[in-house]
């Protein structure tokens, strides 16, 4: 089986702001989305997209206070089989002329295709009771408090 996407736009990161940029066809979509306050972005880790990465299962010490090897299923790797990435975003603003969508942070590089756009809706998207492995227990709780958390302490990459 072979499954294809078309992006319906993509990431701009200008002067430390960061906007959707959606084709234009696709802005129209946009309506009622001004009611949400954050968002759900799906998109592409294209500058991890090669066959070598896709074919990789198994990644060696990740996180500094993670085991030795780690299945790559158990990582937020961008060295994924399908190098899909989904992020929470707080929406900032809609720009109808522009066809943007201006939110407050994406963990992505400037450029990155949109797949997919979809409102945070707490009844679906949040969770009670989670478990996480001992070794990454003392990371943030909740998404806001992700931006003063020192990540590069975490990681090996």
């Amino acid at each position: 089986m072979s499954v294809t996407f078309d992006p319906i736009g993509k990431v701009k990161i200008e002067e430390s702001r960061f906007f959707l940029e959606l084709d234009k066809c696709y802005f129209e979509a946009t309506l009622g989305l001004e009611e949400y306050s954050h968002l759900q972005v799906v998109w592409w880790f294209h500058l991890y997209d090669s066959q070598e990465t896709r074919s990789q299962t198994v990644v060696d010490k990740p996180y500094k206070n993670g085991p030795e090897k780690i299945g790559l299923l158990a990582t937020r790797s961008p060295i994924r089989p399908n190098p899909i990435a989904i992020t929470p975003c707080p929406l900032i603003h809609l720009d109808q002329e522009n066809h943007r969508i201006e939110i407050a942070y994406i963990d992505c590089e400037n450029d990155t295709p949109i797949l997919d756009i979809k409102p945070y809706e707490p009844s679906i998207d949040r969770v009670r009771d989670v478990q996480m492995p001992k070794w990454c227990q003392h990371w943030p709780k909740y998404y806001e408090e992700s931006a003063t958390f020192d990540w590069g302490q975490e990681f090996n990459f």
